[in-house]
């Protein structure tokens, strides 16, 4: 039987590259190669419409297996993670409560989010119940607490009588978070890194250093970006501790990484792989006395960046693809966050459907299963490589800066991601990149404005005022588009858009679809019809209908005909009239006083808003 299958494909010669890129150029009749088919990415290389064993075999990551250095393919022998959920303490014993009933629910993790001071009593009532050998337990607090909470737990487990190893979490001890949320200045922290690893060192499995590039995710960072300068934070603890003479052994091991995961599926899955690699050389370059201690431990959190209000159920489709990349990746955890988690405090049913996302990759389709599924797909495969690359290029800049928190003192980070961020805004007001929902095909009828609560109930003791530094902006993507569409809504006037479609059936149906789905971004009620035979007919009937803004919807030969015809009638008129399209007679048409075009060349952002002005909603 083996045999027949080695025999299968022998009746069909083998096609080289070249014969292929002849069939492609033939199928592009002329048409550029690179400008149709190569997809120029924002990570700063080139990606092929097809790849083939030859493009992977000068790689030396296709060579290694998991579990092994430099764990390119995975730390561990198996793909089994945890699942995590966070928890904001804000009553110690409601949190409990809550944790005991979600570790009936599937999860096997939990980040508990405290602020202020927790005792070692208060520690005790909130693990009470908790069976720590069975879990992993994870606690994040403002930095101004977070060294005398790792006390206060270190304490707590030595008096529960539980094997030290066999407590497995970390504490997020990461005072640059402090620059990077509020622009405010670090000290020396080598002596309490030593102080940390002194004090935890025989939890094993317990670490209390985090590297949380997470927050380069949420404020809109690209792939390479988020992971360079991860690398780059992670070496300062090292390079910070190795100059208060702790050995690079015992640091490493106590650091965690917390990644966001975007929505862009293969490029996250590379990602994680590359992390893995680049992460274990940096470390053997210290020349730790074991490669142990060059394994990259990840918890990744799904993106805040791309989530939205505005169709908000939308957000499951991108966390999904996003849980699976981290999954498929390898992490060692994962939190999925709820869908609902853009505008409110998350409730007990976008909790359950978080957690399920999950589960649902773990005991129906069996993820954890198969380690690193993606090992020798050519295109996986250079990913990983080209991200490699592009990250090792931004933490090399950083180092030759000075290092991570030089180069946050003199803004380079910040500033190389806003750039990075505000090009993104750019691309999803052009409808370049695109959210699902709120810059493209909206829900019509939707409105948001009564659901968008206020936040959690725990403020950082650390308080709200800002530092002498540059700090990190995280607004999600979609903000602009949401305020737009917010301003409709609070105006109490609901603009309608009436769509006037006459002449070509094909043209008219199209440039109405697309004419309705670029005003339903601002939220105005739309109108549309079968069509019109004359365009007095079609101003008529949107004048009955009580329009606002009337659209003409027809061919770009027509348009040279019924825009005028329509134009005039209007005039005298409030409507503010529209051309959908691009027409070759539009300078004639300017010329008629018609000012107002939208195509998909438009910026969507800035010509609604321009809408909203000119209909007077602020």
């Amino acid at each position: 039987m083996a045999d027949n299958k080695e025999k299968l494909f022998t009746d069909f010669p083998p096609v080289s590259t070249e014969q292929w890129m002849e069939k492609v150029t033939a199928d592009l009749k002329g048409a550029d190669f690179d400008k149709r088919l190569v997809w120029r990415t924002n990570e700063g290389f080139k990606v092929m419409p097809f790849y083939r064993q030859e493009d992977i075999q000068n790689l030396k990551t296709t060579d290694s297996f998991p579990g092994e250095f430099p764990f390119v393919r995975g730390t561990k022998t198996d793909n089994k993670w945890f699942v995590r959920q966070e928890i904001e303490v804000c009553d110690i014993k409601e949190a409990n409560k809550k944790a005991l009933d979600i570790l009936n629910k599937g999860v096997d993790s939990i980040g508990f989010s405290i602020s202020g001071d927790v005792a070692k009593g208060d520690v005790a009532e909130l693990l009470k119940g908790i069976h720590l050998e069975a879990i992993e337990i994870n606690f994040r607090a403002c930095q101004n607490e977070i060294v005398k909470l790792i006390k206060t737990l270190v304490e707590y487990f030595k008096s529960t009588g539980i094997a030290p190893e066999n407590i497995k979490g970390s504490a997020n001890y990461d005072p640059f978070s402090k620059t990077l949320r509020k622009g405010k200045e670090v000290g020396a922290i080598g002596k309490e890194i030593a102080e940390l690893i002194a004090l935890t060192s025989e939890f094993k499995n317990f670490r209390v250093i985090g590297v949380n590039a997470f927050q380069f995710n949420n404020a809109g960072s690209y792939i390479s970006q988020e992971l360079g300068f991860a690398l780059a934070y992670g070496n300062e603890f090292l390079s910070q501790a190795a100059e208060a003479g702790v050995e690079i052994y015992d640091v490493a091991k106590k650091i965690k990484f917390n990644f966001g995961v975007g929505s862009n599926y293969f490029m996250e899955i590379a990602k994680f792989r590359a992390a893995r690699m680049l992460w274990a050389n940096i470390v053997s370059a210290y020349l730790p006395t074991c490669t142990r201690a060059a394994k990259m431990q990840i918890h990744a959190f799904t993106s805040e960046w791309n989530q939205t209000i505005y169709d908000a159920h939308v957000n499951l489709l991108r966390s999904q693809t996003e849980a699976m990349s981290a999954s498929i990746a390898g992490v060692d955890s994962l939190t999925v966050l709820p869908f609902d988690n853009s505008y409110k405090k998350a409730d007990e049913f976008s909790e359950r459907i978080a957690r399920n996302q999950q589960l649902l990759l773990k005991e129906e389709s069996h993820f954890d299963k198969i380690v690193d599924p993606s090992a020798g797909s050519y295109y996986i495969e250079t990913l990983t490589a080209s991200i490699a690359e592009q990250a090792w290029k931004y933490f090399l800049t950083v180092e030759d800066k000075g290092g991570f928190y030089a180069a946050l003192k003199e803004g380079y980070i910040q500033n190389e991601i806003k750039t990075s961020s505000n090009s993104r805004l750019s691309d999803i007001a052009k409808r370049k990149e695109i959210l699902l929902g709120t810059n493209q095909f909206p829900n019509f009828n939707e409105s948001a404005a009564s659901k968008i609560e206020k936040g959690g109930c725990c403020c950082c003791s650390s308080g709200s005022e800002k530092g002498p530094l540059a700090a990190l902006d995280f607004n999600r993507g979609a903000v602009q588009f949401e305020a737009l569409r917010l301003a409709t809504e609070n105006s109490g006037k609901r603009p309608k858009v009436f769509m006037l479609t006459i002449g070509n059936l094909a043209m008219r149906l199209a440039r109405s679809q697309f004419s309705s789905n670029f005003f339903a971004c601002a939220g105005y009620e739309i109108i549309d019809n079968l069509g019109f035979t004359t365009a007095e007919e079609g101003v008529a009937a949107a004048r009955k209908a009580g329009a606002d803004v009337i659209v003409i919807c027809s061919s770009d030969e027509e348009y040279a005909e019924f825009a005028p015809a329509a134009f005039d009638a209007i005039v005298g008129g409030k409507e503010l009239f529209v051309v959908a399209g691009a027409p070759e007679c539009t300078e004639e048409l300017k010329a008629k006083g018609i000012t107002n075009f939208i195509s998909v060349r438009s910026n969507v952002l800035e010509t609604l808003q321009g809408f909203n002005k000119q209909l007077g909603i602020n």
